[in-house]
């Protein structure tokens, strides 16, 4: 866990769930040696191999109503570039046409991302700030985050300076494989 996710996680509600079931003391450790102090965390070398790896995350903002919402963005692997140890970016590809994610950032830039990777039960969530960059503000950005050889319009860029991370527990996480992870094994075998 990053110094600071406790600190945006563990609101007074939560600290009261963790107290009436046993977990309080085990965090409240963690976030006493994380202190309050501002700012964000940043990736380390662990979390920006993982992230370079990934072909797709599940994204979760907020609506006016309060509504949590949550969309899967997807491409080929390494689409969702790191733009230093801070920001994460990726090229907003065409989608459904509803818009609800980039409605709901421009009131609420608060974000959270989960990285799966199913095959090894490894999940990386995020907290972050997102910021939608339309192309013709940025061409050259744009043109950074389109990702060669794959077939999308990009619409838009999307920026996150990343507040907090946290690595999660693999115990409940089903393996889940990709016909690439699978086309790997069965060429090792046929060899």
């Amino acid at each position: 866990m990053s110094r600071h996710y406790g600190n945006i996680a563990f609101t007074e509600r939560v600290r009261d769930a963790q107290t009436h079931y046993g977990s309080r003391a085990i965090y409240a450790r963690g976030e006493a040696r994380a202190g309050r102090a501002p700012g964000s965390d940043a990736l380390t070398a662990t979390e920006l191999a993982f992230l370079a790896e990934r072909d797709g995350f599940y994204l979760a903002t907020v609506s006016e109503t309060g509504w949590p919402y949550v969309q899967f963005r997807g491409g080929p692997a390494g689409f969702v570039r790191v733009l230093d140890d801070h920001t994460l970016a990726w090229a907003d590809f065409r989608g459904n046409l509803q818009y609800i994610s980039t409605g709901n950032v421009a009131g609420d830039d608060r974000v959270a991302l989960f990285f799966m990777d199913y095959a090894h039960r490894r999940r990386l969530k995020l907290f972050g700030r997102a910021s939608v960059i339309e192309v013709q503000d940025d061409p050259d950005l744009a043109r950074r985050l389109a990702v060669a050889d794959y077939d999308a319009d990009v619409e838009r860029a999307v920026l996150v300076a990343v507040e907090a991370y946290d690595w999660n527990c693999p115990q409940h996480i089903t393996q889940r494989f990709t016909i690439a992870e699978l086309d790997a094994v069965h060429a090792q075998v046929d060899a």
